[in-house]
C-alpha cells in the first residue's frame, strides 16, 4: 500500500468515527482541599485519559446514551459519576476525589488499549501522547504477562523498528532503532539511566515505554534512534502478591515471587524476586541468574511522596559467539547447536541500581520531581573470540580475558506547570540533570600455549567448525594475570526548557531547547608489572597534552500539531541530537561532536469508537558532519586517530503501530517498520555509499492477538497467537572502496525469516496456567550481531507458567 493511500485511509476512518461521535467531556479534578490533581486516570468504558498538571482533562466519548465516568489514581479513592450527554461537548465542572492512605490504586492499564489518551513517564512533561509530536509505544503489563516475557529483548520484539543488534558473545542485549545503536546511554529505569549489562530482568517490569526518534532535549547525550524507559512495579497500600513457577524447554526453571502491602498508614513496600537456571539449544551453554527488587513508598502528605527502589542482578552466562563464518560466508553445515567457544568459557556479571524519587505538588498548576540514582555493573569474562574459518572449516582460536567495573550516578530536577497568557495555554517543562561515571577496564597477560607457560600469547588452538568436539581438543584453562587497569571518568551536565503552546483546541506548537556539557577526562593507566600509573594524553600539536576532552552542544526541538477532530492528531517536527567523536583533527585539536538532524511527520488516530488505534510515522535522520579518518593524497592512512568532518550518513524510514481492545477479552498489538541506514558521502578509501549498514534491518513486523472467554463454562480460557518477521540484514563488515577495487566482499547477506508462537491458558479464581509454543514452524535463521558474531535463532520450544495470586 502506498504511503499516501494509508494516510487517506486513516483520515477517512477518523471522519467516519467523528460522524458517529457522541460527546467530548471536559472537567477538572481536585482534592477535598481544593488542590488540583495531576496524573489521575479518567475512564469511560474503554476510553482513557489522564489529568494534566492543572488537574484538567478532556476525553472524547463515542458511545451513545448515558455512561459512567471513573476517576482513579495513586493515593485517592475511586470516584464514579453518571453522565447524560446532550450536546457535542459536556462540561463536568470540578470532580472532587478524597485522599486515602489505606488504599492506593495503580493507574489502570486495560488490555492493549490506546496510548493516545495517556501520559507517559518517558515524556517528563505530563502531556498526553496525542499532544506529543513523536512516535511512542508501550509494552504494558498485560502484554508482558501474556507473552511470558523473560528478558527485555522478549518485550521489545513487540516494538516495531527496534531490533536486536550487537550482542557480543550473547551475554549482553543491545538494540538498534532507526539505524542507530541504543548503546549504554539510551536505556532508563524509572527515568534514570541504567546499564543493560547482564540482560535486563523482566519479572519486575510493569511496562516498557519507548520514545522513538531524538529525545536529546529531555535526556542529553543519547543517540537518535529511541529511548527506552523501564517502569518497575511499585508498592501498594493493600496486601497482596503473586507466586509463580515458569518452566521451559532445555531445563529452564524460574520461580518468581511478588509481595506487596502497607507497613503503616504512610509507608508501603513491595518485593519482587526470582532465580533462574536454563540450558540451551546451543551445546555447553547455560545461564544462572538471581534477581531481587525491593522498594518502598512513603506518602509524606497529600502533596509529597518518596519512592525508594533498589535491585540486584547476578547473571552468569556461557559466552557464545555463534557459528562464525566459513570462507567469509554463513555455512548451514555448521549446525544450529554447534558451540565454537572453549567449553570452560565464562561470563560473570553483577549489577545493582538504587534510586530515590521525590515528587511534590506546589499548587494546582505546578509540581516538582527530583531523582537521584546510582548504577553499578561488573563483568568478569574469559574465553575465545569470534572466529573466521577457512573453506576447509579450520580456524585458529584466540583467547580474551577481561574484567570491568562501572559506577555511575544520575541526578535530575524536573519542574512542570501550566500557565495561561490570555486564551493561550502553556504546558511548561524546565529541567536540569547531571551524570557522573567511572569505568575501570582490566587487561590481562594470557599464557595460551601450554608448552610455553611463560610466553605471553593469546593463541590457543585450531578448531574444525564441522567437527568441533573431536578428540584431542584442548580443554585446559590457560593462566592469566593482570596487565593494566585503565580508568576513565565522564561527566555530563545539561539544562532544558520546553513549552507546549495550545493556540486553540486544534492548533498547538511544541518548542524547546537544551544545552549539554560533556567532559571526558584523560584515561589513567596503571601498569601492574611496573607498579606505575600514567595518564593517556589527549594528543596536541607537537605532542602537547590538550587536557580533558569537552563536548558542548545545543539540542533544539520544534513541532507543529494539528488536531482537526478529537480522535486525530497530525504533526511535523524537527529535532537535533549530538554524538561524541574520538580522535583529533589535522591541527591535533580534539574532534567536536557530530550534530544530527531529525525530521519526523506522523498521524495519531483512534478508530471504531476508540477500540482501535493506528499511528503512522515517517522520519529522516541525517548526519552532515560525520567524522571519518583522514586519507592522504597517496591513498594511505598514516594516523587512524586523525579525522575530519567530511562524511555524511542518512537513515529514512516508516513505522506503523496498531493497538486495540476490539471487544471484551480480545486484544491486539501489531506493527510494521521500514528503515534504510547508509553512508551518503565518504572519502576516497572510505566505506561504499548507498549500502545498508551492518546491524540494521530493512523490514520488520509483529502481530499478537489474545482472546479470553468472558462467559460460559469455559470462562477464563485464554488463546493467543503471535508472529514476528525480521527482514534482510547484513553481517560481516561494510565494504570500503578499497575492498571494492580489490574485488573483496566482506558483507554477508542474511535472508529474512518469520516465527509463529501459540499460547493457551486458563484462569480459575486465584489460579492461572499459561503455556506457549514458540517458533511453531521451527524456522532456521540467524540473529546478526557485530561483524562475524552470528547466532542461530532458537528452534521450536515450550514455556509454561503456573501462578497463584493472593
Amino acid at each position: 500500500m502506498k504511503l499516501s493511500h494509508l494516510f487517506v485511509l486513516l483520515g477517512t476512518t477518523s471522519f467516519y468515527t467523528a460522524a458517529n461521535a457522541q460527546t467530548t467531556i471536559k472537567g477538572q479534578v481536585s482534592s477535598n482541599n481544593n488542590e488540583s490533581i495531576s496524573g489521575l486516570t479518567v475512564k469511560v468504558k474503554d476510553k482513557v485519559t489522564m489529568t494534566d498538571s492543572g488537574g484538567h482533562f478532556e476525553l472524547y466519548v463515542p458511545f451513545p446514551g448515558s455512561f459512567n465516568v471513573e476517576v482513579t489514581g495513586v493515593g485517592y479513592q475511586r470516584e464514579t459519576i453518571l453522565v447524560n450527554p446532550k450536546e457535542d461537548q459536556t462540561l463536568l465542572g470540578t470532580i472532587v476525589v478524597r485522599h486515602s492512605n489505606q488504599h492506593i490504586e495503580e493507574v489502570e492499564v486495560t488490555g492493549y488499549n490506546s496510548l493516545n489518551d495517556k501520559v507517559l513517564n518517558i515524556g517528563k512533561a505530563g502531556i498526553l501522547d496525542r499532544d506529543l509530536p513523536q512516535a511512542v509505544q508501550i509494552i504494558n503489563a498485560q502484554v508482558i504477562k501474556d507473552q511470558q516475557v523473560n528478558r527485555l529483548s522478549d518485550a521489545l520484539k513487540n516494538a516495531n523498528g527496534i531490533a536486536m543488534g550487537a550482542n557480543r558473545g550473547g551475554v549482553n542485549e543491545n538494540f538498534y532503532a532507526r539505524g542507530y545503536s541504543l548503546g549504554a546511554n539510551n536505556i532508563f529505569k524509572n527515568g534514570a539511566r541504567t546499564n543493560n549489562g547482564g540482560s535486563i530482568e523482566a519479572s519486575t517490569l510493569e511496562s516498557v515505554e519507548i520514545l522513538k526518534g531524538s529525545a536529546a532535549i529531555l535526556y542529553g547525550g543519547v543517540t537518535g534512534g529511541a529511548v527506552v524507559n523501564l517502569v518497575t512495579k511499585k508498592p501498594k497500600f493493600e496486601y497482596g502478591g503473586e507466586v509463580s513457577m515458569r518452566v521451559g524447554s532445555y531445563n529452564q526453571y524460574k520461580p518468581i515471587v511478588d509481595v506487596y502491602g502497607p507497613l503503616s498508614k504512610k509507608l508501603a513496600f513491595r518485593v519482587v524476586g526470582t532465580g533462574e537456571y536454563a540450558e540451551s539449544y546451543r551445546d555447553y551453554v547455560e545461564s544462572k541468574r538471581v534477581y531481587i527488587n525491593p522498594s518502598l513508598l512513603y506518602q509524606i502528605s497529600e502533596k509529597s511522596s518518596l519512592n525508594f527502589m533498589f535491585d540486584y542482578l547476578k547473571s552468569d552466562y556461557t559466552p557464545d559467539f555463534g557459528i562464525g563464518s566459513v570462507d567469509g560466508k554463513i555455512n548451514k553445515e555448521v549446525g544450529r547447536n554447534t558451540f565454537i567457544n572453549t567449553p570452560w568459557a565464562y561470563n560473570k556479571t553483577n549489577s545493582s541500581n538504587g534510586q530515590i524519587n521525590f515528587e511534590h505538588k506546589f499548587s494546582s498548576n505546578w509540581d516538582l520531581q527530583a531523582i537521584a540514582s546510582y548504577q553499578q555493573y561488573g563483568r568478569d569474562y574469559y574465553g575465545s573470540e569470534r572466529i573466521q574459518a577457512k573453506a576447509d572449516g579450520l580456524a585458529p582460536r584466540a583467547l580474551n580475558r577481561t574484567e570491568s567495573d562501572e559506577l555511575s550516578f544520575n541526578q535530575q530536577l524536573n519542574l512542570r506547570g501550566t500557565v495561561m497568557t490570555g486564551t493561550i495555554k502553556h504546558q511548561i517543562l524546565v529541567g536540569a540533570d547531571a551524570d557522573q561515571s567511572n569505568t575501570k577496564n582490566y587487561a590481562f597477560n594470557i599464557y595460551g600455549i601450554a608448552s610455553l607457560p611463560d610466553s605471553v600469547t593469546t593463541a590457543y588452538d585450531v578448531i574444525n567448525v564441522f567437527n568441533p568436539y573431536q578428540s584431542g581438543m584442548r580443554t585446559d584453562i590457560p593462566n592469566a594475570d593482570l596487565k593494566t587497569r585503565t580508568t576513565t571518568d565522564i561527566y555530563r551536565y545539561g539544562g532544558f526548557v520546553q513549552d507546549l503552546i495550545s493556540l486553540t483546541d486544534q492548533f498547538k506548537v511544541l518548542a524547546g531547547i537544551r544545552y549539554t556539557y560533556q567532559k571526558t577526562n584523560n584515561a589513567s593507566v596503571y601498569d601492574y608489572a611496573k607498579g606505575e600509573t600514567s595518564i593517556t594524553p589527549n594528543k596536541g600539536k607537537d605532542g602537547v597534552d590538550m587536557g580533558s576532552k569537552v563536548d558542548k552542544a545545543w539540542s533544539p526541538k520544534l513541532a507543529l500539531i494539528y488536531q482537526p477532530i478529537p480522535t486525530m492528531s497530525l504533526y511535523v517536527s524537527y529535532a537535533n541530537n549530538f554524538t561524541s567523536n574520538a580522535g583529533y583533527d589535522v591541527n591535533y585539536q580534539p574532534m567536536g561532536p557530530s550534530l544530527i538532524d531529525q525530521y519526523e511527520a506522523g498521524v495519531k488516530n483512534d478508530f471504531f469508537q476508540g477500540r482501535l488505534t493506528a499511528n503512522l510515522t515517517w522520519y529522516r535522520i541525517q548526519n552532515n558532519k560525520f567524522a571519518q579518518t583522514i586519507i592522504d593524497a597517496d591513498g594511505k592512512v598514516k594516523d587512524s586517530n586523525m579525522k575530519e568532518f567530511t562524511g555524511k550518513t542518512a537513515s529514512d524510514g516508516v513505522e506503523l503501530d496498531v493497538t486495540g481492545r476490539i471487544t471484551d477479552g480480545l486484544n491486539i498489538i501489531a506493527g510494521y517498520s521500514y528503515n534504510f541506514m547508509r553512508y551518503l558521502e565518504t572519502n576516497e578509501n572510505g566505506n561504499v555509499e548507498g549500502v545498508r549498514l551492518v546491524g540494521t534491518t530493512a523490514h520488520s513486523a509483529n502481530g499478537t492477538v489474545f482472546y479470553t472467554l468472558q462467559h460460559g463454562n469455559l470462562k477464563g480460557l485464554k488463546l493467543g497467537f503471535s508472529t514476528f518477521y525480521t527482514g534482510k540484514r547484513n553481517a560481516g563488515w561494510n565494504n570500503t572502496k578499497v575492498n571494492e577495487k580489490e574485488g573483496v566482499d566482506r558483507l554477508i547477506a542474511v535472508d529474512p525469516f518469520t516465527t509463529f508462537d501459540f499460547s493457551a491458558g486458563y484462569s480459575y479464581r486465584n489460579w492461572s496456567i499459561l503455556g506457549k509454543v514458540s517458533n511453531i514452524g521451527n524456522a532456521f535463521n540467524y540473529y546478526v550481531h557485530e561483524n562475524y558474531s552470528v547466532n542461530p535463532i532458537p528452534p521450536r520450544s515450550f514455556t509454561g507458567t503456573l501462578s497463584y495470586k493472593f
